[in-house]
């Protein structure tokens, strides 16, 4: 058999060779091909694991060989395969198999991370049988199409490359594993929302009958989630007052924007954006796949035998002021993922924003638009998928008065200047909704709930169906554009844009490798030309506010976004007066603050 392994780098990765040569000489084990500390280390591991395992270790001098030999090896993922490639040593099959597990030294197989990366990697290489360790295999049955085996000990391990070899030399076509076919590997509701999502494709390609997209769904959190959700959680019963905040938050939902509230400590801010994530649906089943990855190569996902561990809910993600870059961005270790590659699909909230480092906040800005983040490290690069929403709170100023009826302000012009300049105009023009949050004017307890978290997830709901018809729709005219006749003159062999694309919601894109988000606030330029017609009063104001505010191109752009969100909870086709004001509202800044904000 060829023993596989993977080298985890990032959110790719590498498959690596184990190869054993066993020759005359004293019983020595070197291990070549960049083996790093842990890796050094697995000889010893080894050796005893096989020993206590009433195995017979080879009297040979043994040569392990990790290909390919310029790339660094690290971790103590390699301890089974090497083992299994010294005992394997004289098998004649070339069959690959993947081999992932950390031996302790009476033989028992320890879990490690990464395991669905190396799951996706070695599919797409065409290896078909993986061995894990079973606390690793709820994660690996994730991938389907391939068979995989759970082990808990070193000669469970070898039992099942016998099984492997046995099969293949028996021509047989599946193999089973007690009660279990290994061929699927995803339960019966990953397998069918994988298929609804297929069935979407299929029936929504241009020029057929399409198939209604399926709806926004809100599932219970399963230990998975709960992995992926570092707020308090909640609902928006819990909050009283603050009717424009909560109206952003549902805005935000709905268009998938970024929001920034500010405002005296103590007027409920945070308590209400703890509550954003209740107002999102879940995860469509590529995101989630790309979450339950991400999560895998951090190491977060939880440790079951029994249950799936695909991770359904949108993050929540809200890390410490005293975050650093690495540990915002990613890029610590080998590469590992940063708070907002753990957002991505979610949420990411910082409150007390102006406390997080200046250089910090700055780096999300090219996030924010593209929806990766590229790292490089030691000559290597990855990229991390990073479409997250961010929410954004802070205080008016460093005593937090500033604005606030029957309080004084204490802070001097320059410190509440310097305060708020922390942010930088570049990173602040990215956020489409800034509030004003003032402490409620009634200190009376409230006899019923001021809001519904169902009412308003039905109103998200309603609009996510709207984005998701009108975005497809927009995709399919585009295509029959790109694929129209040439006019004259014009080089037919120029190629064209989108042509031959997927067109389904959720599908990849072909060139930068993220998802084709329908959400309004990530529309192109084009795309808001065609998707956002504005009546004549409407369109009066937008034109006369944009002159009067000398908005930039980006701030123009966001409120006709917001707008177009607005519209859509209100189950309206065109964008009126009423939606455009509402929207221009949101966007501007309260009058108390320094002057270079407006």
């Amino acid at each position: 058999m060829t023993i596989m392994s993977f080298a985890s780098f990032g959110y790719e990765g590498e498959i690596i060779k184990v190869e054993a040569d066993l020759r005359r000489g004293l019983p020595i084990v070197d291990i070549v091909g960049l083996p790093g500390s842990a890796v050094k280390e697995a000889r010893e591991r080894m050796r005893a694991a096989i020993g206590n395992s009433g195995l017979s270790f080879p009297q040979e001098r043994i040569l392990i060989n990790l290909s390919p030999a310029d790339q660094r090896k690290e971790g103590s993922g390699f301890d089974l395969p090497i083992a299994l490639s010294v005992l394997q040593a004289d098998c004649a099959l070339e069959e690959p198999v993947m081999v992932i597990g950390e031996l302790e030294l009476s033989g028992r197989v320890r879990p490690v991370r990464g395991v669905l990366g190396a799951m996706i990697s070695g599919t797409a290489a065409g290896i078909a049988y993986f061995i894990v360790p079973k606390e690793n295999e709820a994660e690996a049955r994730i991938q389907e199409g391939v068979h995989i085996f759970g082990i808990e000990t070193l000669q469970e391990a070898l039992d099942c490359l016998y099984t492997i070899e046995g099969s293949i030399r028996a021509g047989e076509g599946t193999i089973a594993t007690g009660e279990t076919d290994v061929r699927s590997g995803a339960t019966g509701e990953t397998a069918a929302g994988y298929a609804l999502s297929a069935l979407a494709r299929r029936g929504s390609g241009c020029g057929r009958s399409p198939v209604p997209l399926p709806p926004a769904v809100w599932s219970e959190p399963t230990p998975a989630d709960a992995a992926a959700n570092t707020g308090t959680g909640g609902f928006f019963e819990e909050v009283v007052g603050q009717q424009e905040l909560v109206r952003a938050l549902h805005i935000a939902a709905a268009g998938g924007h970024s929001v920034l509230a500010y405002g005296p400590p103590g007027c409920g801010k945070t308590l209400s954006m703890q509550r954003f994530a209740s107002l999102l649906p879940d995860l469509d089943p590529k995101t989630a796949e790309e979450v339950t990855h991400i999560y895998s190569i951090a190491g977060l996902l939880p440790r079951s035998r029994n249950h799936d561990v695909r991770i359904k809910r949108p993050p929540f993600r809200m890390p410490h002021p005293n975050a650093s870059l690495e540990g915002m961005i990613g890029g610590a270790g080998r590469c590992m993922p940063g708070e907002i590659s753990l957002a991505h699909g979610g949420t990411l909230f910082l409150d007390e924003a102006v406390q997080f480092k200046q250089t910090v906040l700055q780096t999300l800005r090219a996030p924010l638009e593209t929806g990766t983040v590229t790292l490089s490290r030691a000559g290597r690069s990855t990229t991390f998928p990073a479409r997250f929403q961010l929410l954004m709170a802070l205080n008016s100023c460093p005593c937090g008065n500033l604005g606030a009826d029957g309080k004084v302000c204490t802070c001097m012009p320059a410190v509440v200047e310097q305060y708020w300049k922390k942010l930088t105009a570049p990173l602040i023009d990215r956020i489409d909704l800034r509030i004003p949050v003032f402490p409620p004017q009634s200190y009376e307890l409230p006899h019923s709930p001021s809001y519904s978290t169902v009412q308003l997830r039905a109103a998200v709901a309603a609009s996510d169906s709207v984005q998701k018809e009108r975005y497809r729709t927009y995709l399919c005219k585009d295509a029959g554009r790109a694929a129209a006749p040439s006019p004259a003159g014009f080089p037919t062999d120029t190629p064209l844009v989108n042509a031959g694309t997927d067109y389904s919601i959720g599908s990849a894109a072909p060139v930068h490798g993220t998802p084709l988000s329908y959400k309004n606030a990530h529309l192109t330029p084009a795309a808001l030309a065609v998707l956002c017609p504005l009546t004549a009063e409407a369109e009066r104001i937008f034109v006369k506010t944009a002159e009067k505010k000398e908005l930039s191109g980006r701030g123009s752009h966001a409120i006709l976004k917001i707008a177009r969100t607005i519209a859509d909870l209100a189950q309206e086709e065109f964008i009126a007066a009423a939606h455009i004001e509402e929207a221009i509202r949101f966007r501007e800044w309260s009058a108390f603050l320094p002057f270079f904000m407006h």
